[in-house]
């Protein structure tokens, strides 16, 4: 491996490698800009050519096993729902949230903007401002309410 300088090493966790990117791609991009790879736990311990069979090797392992991760959380998820278990932490909207949004949505806020003017007023997040990710599906849920009950009104009303 060609020097041995901060700049042109990358370490990593070799069960972290591979999460989320194309392995073949960054192979080779550190072999192309001369980046080594290290290790520093486990049996892999040491330096290693990013283009070399380990390489190779953990990225095949590194994809079965980010398929075996996702498979299993959603067999968990489907087990919580059949058992009536919800997924995810606790609500912190209410109707009065929901609410005070619409009316500043009316008014053309950004969702940052919004989120900044609520409160939440329940729970271990009590005072506190809803993110913007919140209000957005808090916002979204409405609308797609409104939209399913707008269509079987009209259902309603076309039918004879």
């Amino acid at each position: 491996m060609a020097g041995t300088s901060a700049d042109s090493k990358r370490r990593l966790e070799h069960k972290r490698l591979g999460r989320g990117i194309e392995l073949a791609t960054l192979a080779e991009e550190l072999k192309a800009s001369d980046v080594g790879l290290e290790f520093l736990t486990g049996e892999l311990q040491g330096s290693h050519d990013p283009s070399g069979i380990v390489f190779t090797v953990l990225a095949a392992l590194s994809g079965m096993e980010r398929e075996y991760i996702r498979d299993r959380t959603l067999e968990g998820h489907e087990s919580a729902r059949k058992r009536g278990r919800t997924i995810g932490g606790a609500g912190v909207t209410d109707d009065d949230m929901l609410s005070m949004a619409l009316h500043l949505r009316e008014q053309e806020m950004s969702l940052r903007d919004i989120a900044k003017r609520l409160v939440i007023t329940k729970g271990a997040k009590k005072g506190r401002h809803p993110s913007p990710a919140t209000v957005l599906r808090m916002l979204r849920g409405h609308d797609e309410q409104a939209a399913t009950a707008t269509r079987r009104a009209q259902l309603l009303v076309t039918s004879p």
